[in-house]
């Protein structure tokens, strides 16, 4: 049947570690379902997301554990390239002013800081994470709203070299070949989970670690939508204009749309596993609605710009559409929301037409406070 979607250790550091299923918590989830090999072939249709290995389809919310499981390993297998395992040890300090991380694995040690702006009150504050620190949900936003504001640093994870598909970076060194092969928006994504690591050994001091988001723009807007689908502790999620790799689909691609080769040339943003699928992305077994699938039943709020072409705003929102059967199935809708309807062609600047969605968003999942659900298009 078609679906037709419409260094050691400081001493006095808080110190985890994880053995076995323990990882589930700590952003490296547990996989306690058979891994399936991601189909092969072409499929010019988007991959109905709630298809089971079987051939028919998910119709109660218990079938999506094994589901997103298997479309976990799909995605890493093509598109991003393995998280990789969950660190041995993590530790750090919450200041007001910073959030100090140490990570060790494997006989190596790395470590890294991401600035923290709290806003006026006494707290502990839920808190958005802001790839590289701009661009993301606006500031002064977050601060009206009692959010802590997190300056995430992308590039000392992964970093952007401007040389091709070369990766540097904190993730790189700390697992070296074990992820080779895995992009940057996965480093990025697993930052944030040692971010959020040290947040929740803080035990509720300065921000709670129940209530943490993340965010970003274009390039970062790609990164927010990964951190927040390969860490289920996320609960809101607010990839802005993320453009090729971010939430648009690549079946869906409009004229003018980055393609995917185009993408995966940039930077090394994708795992090197997808340049087998670049020039014809209808042979992937996935697509980047399933990214959005991932996310839910958590919150997830799209905001894009129809402006430019080059974002693919058209396939956003179909992306959209597709990862609603997910939020449907788990009984979530409200929690899916997408905004385009901006009169501002400016790339990466918040437009005041996003307050009142995103503060829906921010009350509903950060603040856990009545909101209205967030908007969605018609199919």
């Amino acid at each position: 049947m078609r679906w037709n979607p419409s260094r050691p250790l400081l001493a006095g550091l808080l110190l985890l570690a994880w053995h076995g299923a323990a990882a589930a918590t700590a952003g490296d989830e547990a996989r306690d379902c058979p891994v399936l090999p991601p189909a092969a072939g072409l499929q010019a249709e988007l991959p109905d997301p709630l298809r089971l290995p079987d051939g028919s389809r998910a119709h109660e919310p218990g079938q999506w554990h094994c589901l997103r499981q298997q479309t976990l390993h799909a995605l890493e297998a093509q598109v991003y390239g393995s998280k990789g395992p969950a660190p041995e040890a993590v530790a750090g300090t919450v200041t007001p002013e910073r959030i100090e991380v140490e990570v060790r694995h494997g006989g190596r040690g790395e470590r890294f800081a991401a600035r923290l702006h709290l806003p006026p009150g006494e707290g502990p504050f839920p808190a958005m994470l802001v790839m590289a620190g701009v661009a993301g949900v606006s500031p002064e936003l977050l601060a009206s709203e009692g959010v802590a504001w997190i300056e995430f640093p992308s590039t000392d994870i992964g970093a952007e070299t401007g040389q091709g598909r070369r990766k540097e970076g904190a993730f790189y060194r700390l697992y070296g070949d074990e992820v080779a092969g895995t992009g940057t928006l996965m480093a990025w994504a697993w930052g944030v989970s040692r971010v959020i690591d040290v947040i929740a050994a803080d035990d509720g001091r300065l921000l709670r670690a129940d209530a943490i988001g993340v965010s970003g723009c274009s390039r970062h807007g790609k990164g927010a939508l990964a951190a927040g689908a390969f860490d289920p502790r996320v609960v809101l999620t607010v990839p802005i204009e993320s453009g090729a790799g971010g939430v648009p689909t690549w079946r869906h691609a409009p004229e003018g749309a980055q393609p995917a080769t185009s993408a995966f040339g940039e930077q090394p943003w994708l795992g090197d596993a997808f340049g087998t699928y670049a020039d014809d992305p209808r042979r992937l077994a996935v697509d980047q609605h399933q990214v959005l699938a991932l996310v839910a039943p958590r919150g997830l709020l799209v905001l894009d710009n129809p402006h430019i072409a080059w974002l693919g705003a058209p396939a956003a929102r179909a992306s959209v559409l597709a990862a609603r059967e997910v939020y449907g199935l788990l009984g979530a809708t409200g929690n899916l929301g997408y905004h385009a309807e901006v009169e501002s062609a400016a790339h990466c600047a918040w437009r005041p037409e996003w307050d009142a969605p995103a503060r829906a968003a921010i009350r509903r999942h950060l603040l856990r406070q009545p909101a209205p659900d967030l908007p969605l298009p018609a199919p």
